[in-house]
């Protein structure tokens, strides 16, 4: 096997989209573990909180939490997926290119997988931002209600 390096040039070319794609995604993985940080901080507030003594609006905002926390956990796992299926595609391309085998339909695949992870992993995203947004302005309305 006689490697040529402008051989190896192209494939780094070629590689060049989905390493910008996976620092992407590296990014996003920090901004999902971020969200869940303060999830569980705010849930081992209200956990300390019901040792002490039951409040039912303890309970419910935590009932709230660990469904935030549960989509946050499936958007982390969508997005790990979709790093290691383009971790996958690199590989392949490099393998290919070096080994000269037919894995254009092989890396085609990873690469569609890897869109729908991603996409699976902002629509969690999504759905944990939208409930945060509506239990943050229904206890903001409680609270003016109280004071009025």
């Amino acid at each position: 096997m006689n490697i040529q390096i402008s051989d190896i040039g192209h494939v780094i070319q070629l590689a060049i989209a989905p390493v910008f794609l996976l620092t992407g995604v590296a990014t996003k993985l920090t901004v999902l573990t971020n969200r869940l940080a303060r999830i569980i901080d705010r849930s081992r507030v209200l956990e300390d909180r019901l040792e002490i003594g039951a409040d039912p609006h303890y309970t419910a905002e935590l009932d709230i939490l660990y469904g935030r926390a549960h989509l946050i956990n499936t958007a982390i796992t969508l997005s790990t997926a979709c790093g290691l299926l383009v971790c996958m595609v690199i590989a392949m391309l490099f393998l290919g290119d070096t080994a000269s085998l037919p894995l254009d339909k092989y890396i085609a695949a990873c690469f569609v997988l890897a869109m729908f992870a991603l996409i699976g992993s902002f629509v969690f995203l999504l759905r944990e931002i939208f409930i945060a947004s509506k239990n943050m302005r229904l206890a903001h309305n409680a609270r003016r209600a109280t004071v009025r």
